[in-house]
């Protein structure tokens, strides 16, 4: 039986349009695939198996990362790859893990830029790219916190950095990337709603006008995102209304709060 040296490990809730093809880019450099899936309701988790994946029914918890470190945690080999579904590892990012491993490094963990399509292109500018993750770290030295929806990986000793790119399709479609906007501003909202920082005019005008302009203008202009055209526009647009959808979720969890 060969040995495991990496595992990749994935969380997944209804990836049936992803899933395999996720898994397909991970098979010529990892030695087992985990995938702890939260009780999707399409074929995810028979996708995932029929490609020699181990799965794992659990339950979808409103803090995702739970379920990542659940899926590390299964894990068997001394190297760890963390991905998710809507990634794709290229065939020289997919040597080049190869090769680190083999060199046994001193690092315990590693930054991969990510290249983000948007609107029919991947982004080279407004903050998009380069988009660093820790993926690839060593058993026992990597975990997610599980505070924050847009965390890293917390490194237990030193980082390095690969030089290939993860390619990331979260948004094949506008409408995909409206249906994840509304998810994430819905945990801004509850991030808000822990800060609790109320509702007086200033506080409206934070979020729903200063916040909004000062990140469009940040994306747009500053990180160059003019330089990518109109879905350059678009991004650093929606970027900013984030904080106005946020926080107008936010008015209607705290209103609701205040009726029991």
């Amino acid at each position: 039986m060969k040995k495991i040296q990496i595992s990749a490990a994935l969380a997944t809730f209804n990836e049936e349009k992803n899933v395999a093809d996720c898994i397909n880019s991970l098979k010529s450099f990892a030695d087992e695939i985990i995938v702890v899936d939260g009780s999707s309701s399409d074929k995810t988790r028979e996708l995932a198996q029929k490609l020699g994946a181990k799965v794992f029914k659990t339950t979808n918890k409103q803090m995702f990362h739970i379920n990542k470190n659940m899926a590390i945690d299964k894990t068997a080999g001394p190297w760890i790859f963390l991905i998710d579904a809507d990634e794709r590892v290229s065939s020289a990012l997919a040597r080049e893990i190869k090769d680190k491993v083999k060199s046994s490094p001193n690092e315990n963990g590693f930054w991969v830029n990510r290249r983000n399509w948007f609107i029919g292109k991947f982004l080279e500018k407004g903050g998009a790219y380069p988009d660093s993750v820790i993926r690839l770290f060593k058993k026992g030295k990597g975990r997610l916190p599980q505070i924050s929806v847009h965390e890293q990986v917390k490194i237990d000793g030193k980082v390095g950095r690969l030089k290939n790119d993860i390619l990331h399709l979260a948004d094949p479609d506008f409408a995909r990337y409206l249906m994840r906007a509304d998810r994430y501003t819905a945990q801004t909202a509850r991030e808000i709603a822990n800060l609790n920082p109320g509702f007086g005019l200033g506080t409206i005008l934070k979020y729903t006008v200063f916040k909004p302009i000062y990140t469009f203008i940040l994306i747009y202009f500053r990180h160059l995102g003019f330089k990518d055209g109109f879905p350059g526009f678009v991004w650093a647009f929606f970027s900013g209304a984030h904080h106005f959808y946020a926080y107008i979720k936010y008015w209607e969890i705290a209103g609701k709060s205040t009726k029991k």
